[in-house]
């Protein structure tokens, strides 16, 4: 553990702020815990006056957290939760929930980077900006302008994720969350610890898809302002009807897209339900998506996809029918998610016990999971490396 006086005292009143207000408790309510007044509460988050080691203790089991945590220099103390907070007027279990499990895994991966000497590379295009234009035309020029600026070239997307991690260098954490919760995605930035998104595993790789690449449109277009997207969502606000928006043309450019359509349909003569779930395939979006975005372009009528909901739809069925074997598209990131702790966070754990640079308590802590859970991890990969021990000495 790091010596109380190893730390400023403006910085480890910081600490303390943020873990209250992560906490969801009022100044006065805190002040009462260690005996002594609101302002001199306020002192001590102000760096004013340093804070004693026995008000740390209460006050850090108070905030459910630990004096180890707030006190480790590696440490990252973010102020996501609040910043969240204030972002939404109401705010109900599911979305605290999404809030919360981000935020874990964002500090978490932080901490371990800056533990191990790790540098996450940042691969960031400025800023664009959405207060001036027709913000459905803005989505469309700046999703092309991004796709031109990373490479990517004119067709379909292979993988969004990979783009996102590699590409761009975001943060990008797929993790379940309850199974009747309505989030979809968050977003967040800040310069601390970079841009982050988070995507909801429980939903389908289509509409996981689409969630990244509308909150994509976040980071480029509004990147200093948190978000949250949940299932059917209006997207009255300019901001958010920008994000879809982008996400859309990102996905599927219109130049692009449109001459797809226009080869398959000199094909078949008019819009089917084969030609839709087609290409929808091709682009690796759901044929609701599909379906909106060929009206969008003007290139379906208005009502088009309302008419197939309205008769019978597309179903999983009729997909397996047209696709066969390649209904089924690999999904590593379910995989993933299904994990108790994903496999690069597992890696980065085991790497910062077998250096000792943080004991297994710690990493249990920091991680939000039981000492056996961890410990199990830790010798699963630990089998795996002494398996490979031989494959070292060829090189010797």
């Amino acid at each position: 553990m790091a010596d109380l006086n190893e730390l400023s005292a403006q910085e480890i009143g910081r600490r303390l702020r943020l873990a209250r207000e992560n906490a969801g408790i009022r100044q006065d309510d805190a002040a009462q815990v260690i005996g002594m007044s609101r302002p001199t509460l306020v002192s001590i988050e102000q760096g004013a006056r340093r804070v004693r080691i026995q008000e740390l203790q209460k006050l850090a089991h108070h905030y459910g957290t630990s004096v180890n945590a707030l006190l480790r220099r590696e440490a990252v103390h973010t102020d996501l939760v609040p910043r969240f907070r204030k972002l939404r007027e109401t705010e109900d279990r599911y979305t605290a929930e999404a809030i919360q499990i981000f935020d874990n895994l964002i500090k978490a991966d932080v901490e371990l980077e800056n533990v191990l000497g790790i540098e996450r590379r940042r691969h960031y295009p400025p800023e664009h900006g959405i207060n001036e234009g027709d913000v459905i035309a803005l989505a469309e020029q700046h999703a092309q302008g991004l796709r031109d600026w990373l490479g990517l070239g004119p067709g379909p997307i292979a993988d969004i994720f990979l783009v996102i991690e590699l590409g761009l260098g975001i943060r990008l954490y797929q993790r379940r969350l309850s199974s009747t919760s309505k989030v979809a995605g968050l977003f967040t930035y800040e310069e601390a610890v970079g841009a982050c998104i988070f995507v909801n595993a429980n939903h389908p790789l289509p509409r996981r898809i689409q969630s990244a690449a509308h909150e994509l449109g976040h980071f480029y277009g509004t990147r200093q302002l948190p978000e949250v997207l949940e299932e059917d969502e209006k997207f009255l606000s300019r901001e958010e009807r920008y994000a879809n928006a982008f996400g859309r043309a990102f996905l599927t450019p219109a130049a692009s897209f449109s001459e797809s359509f226009r080869q398959l349909k000199e094909i078949t003569g008019k819009i089917t339900r084969r030609l839709i779930i087609l290409l929808a395939h091709q682009y690796n979006i759901s044929r609701q998506a599909c379906g909106l975005r060929l009206e969008e372009l003007g290139l379906a009528k208005k009502g088009t996809w309302a008419w197939f909901e309205k008769n019978g739809g597309i179903t999983d069925k009729d997909v397996r029918e047209v696709l066969g074997e390649m209904t089924d598209r690999r999904d590593p990131a379910k995989g993933d998610a299904d994990r108790l702790i994903s496999h690069r966070m597992s890696l980065m754990a085991h790497a910062a016990w077998k250096r000792e640079l943080m004991s297994e308590g710690q990493l249990a802590e920091l991680l939000k999971v039981g000492r056996i859970e961890l410990r199990d991890i830790i010798d699963q990969i630990e089998l795996e490396e002494s398996a490979t021990d031989d494959l070292l000495k060829l090189t010797e």
